[in-house]
């Protein structure tokens, strides 16, 4: 099951020709973690270096957005209204109790989309650093937490999402200025929620009902009944019905038409925080070899992740890029044997290739 999910997610089969065509295969993919994310789509597809998938991302290829859950996530432009019409007003009302801490009222909430149609009109991007002093002009709470919520109640009302960025650093721009309208855009809830149903499971599949639930946020209600629609072969939606197996006790999906042949094994993966291959599996993901070990400085870190080796997650790391070298930093919780090592090498050295610099591997 877990050599399927990674041949399925292209990590361990053919890589996809654009980094976009790897944001359409998950659907969205997290990404608060830029320059991690980007290495996420890079191990997936043929544009393999951080000034590829950044040059690819300011073509057009996808924009970064709040979308799905409240965090970011990367998203191919057809597929952004549709969803955020799915998902988008239960993102907002699930912050409702901050808004209401930080004064970011129903009234204010109107003024800051106003203020930014106004600010980002005729094309113009414009960076958070940017957008600040004009909010505190227009008498509007921020810069801070207060207009980082503004601008995700903008973004997941397809208000706003990202520009190209400059270089880096990040940049808001209208959806309508950015994003071409599309059929999609018209689908009803349920067309909507089946959509959503099907391309998880595609893309992420063999996966539970629970594992769909906490990507998308959609009920276990709404979730069953796109499921059940999912498994006769009179679905509109999948070109074959979905298919189950069993594992851990647990009732996992996937689509039969995606091929899940491993034909580009890796011995070791690093894979960020919040990679698809990682994140997405709470109960049935990569076997951890040392489950007592603390990984309380994983989630505070930005920079790392996981060490996957043949299946089994048997460490962390962490990645620093300077100007001259990638120091990769792995903390492995087990024993490893020389070939283990091997492979981590092999994967480090992936991941400071993409970021076109040498490599310094530390093990600690």
């Amino acid at each position: 099951m877990l050599r399927r999910r990674l041949a399925v997610q292209r990590l361990a089969s053919a890589p996809l020709p654009h980094a976009a065509d790897a944001v359409r295969l998950l659907t969205c993919v997290q990404s608060q973690d830029a320059p991690l994310a980007a290495h996420s789509l890079a191990m997936r597809s043929r544009d393999t270096t951080y000034a590829g998938v950044l040059a690819a991302q300011s073509a057009g290829g996808w924009v970064r957005t709040h979308v799905l859950r409240p965090t970011w996530h990367h998203v191919v432009p057809e597929d952004l209204r549709w969803i955020q019409s799915l998902t988008g007003a239960k993102v907002e009302t699930s912050a409702a109790s901050r808004h209401r801490q930080l004064g970011v009222t129903p009234e204010v909430k109107e003024r800051g989309i106003e203020l930014l149609r106004q600010l980002l009109a005729d094309g113009r991007t414009m960076t958070r650093k940017e957008l600040g002093p004009a909010f505190a002009d227009a008498g509007l709470p921020g810069p801070g937490e207060a207009m980082a919520h503004q601008l995700m109640t903008a973004e997941v009302r397809s208000v706003i999402c990202s520009g190209p960025p400059r270089g880096v650093e990040h940049t808001y721009a209208l959806v309508d200025d950015v994003v071409a309208r599309t059929e999609s855009d018209g689908w009803s809830r349920e067309q909507a929620a089946v959509e959503l149903t099907h391309r998880f499971y595609a893309g992420h599949g063999p996966a539970s009902e629970r594992d769909l639930q906490r990507w998308s946020g959609l009920t276990l209600t709404k979730i069953r009944s796109a499921t059940a629609e999912l498994t006769t072969s009179a679905s509109l939606v999948a070109s074959h019905p979905l298919e189950q197996v069993e594992c851990l006790g647990e009732t996992l999906w996937f689509d039969p038409s995606v091929s899940g042949r491993t034909t580009r094994p890796h011995p070791a993966y690093l894979l960020s925080t919040f990679d698809e291959a990682a994140l997405t599996y709470p109960s049935t993901g990569f076997l951890r070899r040392n489950r007592d070990a603390d990984r309380a400085r994983l989630v505070s870190e930005a920079g790392g992740g996981i060490v996957v080796v043949d299946g089994h997650d048997v460490g962390t790391f962490k990645r620093t890029v300077g100007p001259t070298q990638a120091v990769v930093t792995v903390r492995p919780e087990v024993a490893l044997t020389a070939a283990e090592r091997d492979g981590i090498a092999e994967a480090a050295e992936r991941l400071a290739t993409f970021h076109e610099r040498p490599l310094e591997l530390v093990l600690t």
